[in-house]
């Protein structure tokens, strides 16, 4: 990684690690959780959809299968350019955009919006991710709806490991994590073993609680913002497997 780059802005991470994030189950699972997220935000066939940080685009080309019209934002090509090639073997029709999430805005352009599994709170300045949630309000038409996911800090202090390993998709993944700045930033660093081959990683992003979260959410504008504790809107309690928030503006 260049000097002064962060981890987040290094494509070869996202490429090494694309089998471990997007293995054929977390694909095939993409359907049930569109359904869902979309109960949550009370969308209706038709409407402008964006998808921020979509990846190699699980959950966009699952709306666009369903008849939404989706915009689908990332700043890694590769990603785009596998969603692009998916979208063409299925001939489905979405709009693809290369860009960093901090830049990108459309003043009410989307009817419904999602930011999906921690795909959030990379940057270093707190001021970054205000900066993205601002963006998000202003991108949606009056009476629009955003879910949020992620992992928050009430479930990972209840399961968090100091060091664990599991496989995926033939990679040997081991993680070691480290809390920091009195729980308001996690930093990992993954080793990933694949055959003979070793790819070492330094990950890190800040982490929010329930309530963290929503009152950020308002201070950037939302009427409303009501956490869940998984994508059937279940309450965000003890049991709770991540953090679902669903924002509402006016």
């Amino acid at each position: 990684m260049a000097k002064g780059k962060r981890w987040h802005d290094d494509d070869r991470f996202w490429r090494v690690i694309a089998p471990v994030l997007f293995p054929p189950e977390r694909w095939e699972s993409a359907p049930e959780e569109v359904a869902k997220v979309l109960r949550l935000l009370e969308a209706r066939e038709g409407e402008a959809v964006l998808d921020l940080a979509c990846g190699p685009g699980r959950h966009a080309l699952e709306l666009a299968r369903r008849g939404f019209r989706v915009t689908a934002v990332d700043r890694t090509a590769a990603y785009l350019e596998e969603a692009e090639r998916r979208a063409r073997e299925k001939n489905l029709s979405l709009e693809l955009v290369r860009e960093d999430m901090r830049t990108f805005r459309r003043p009410e352009a989307f009817h419904r919006a999602i930011n999906l599994y921690t795909s959030f709170g990379y940057f270093e300045e707190a001021a970054d991710d205000e900066r993205v949630l601002r963006n998000v309000y202003d991108s949606l038409q009056p009476g629009g709806t955003f879910a949020m996911h992620l992992m928050a800090k009430e479930v990972l202090a209840r399961i968090f490991q100091k060091r664990l390993w599991r496989e995926v998709d033939g990679h040997l993944i081991l993680e070691e994590g480290t809390i920091k700045d009195g729980w308001r930033w996690i930093e990992t660093r993954w080793i990933v073993l694949k055959e003979e081959k070793v790819e070492e990683f330094k990950i890190s992003h800040r982490l929010y609680s329930a309530a963290e979260l929503v009152d950020l959410l308002l201070r950037c504008g939302f009427a409303a913002a009501s956490p869940y504790g998984n994508f059937d809107g279940g309450a965000y309690d003890e049991t709770a497997d991540r953090l679902v928030v669903v924002a509402r503006k006016e």
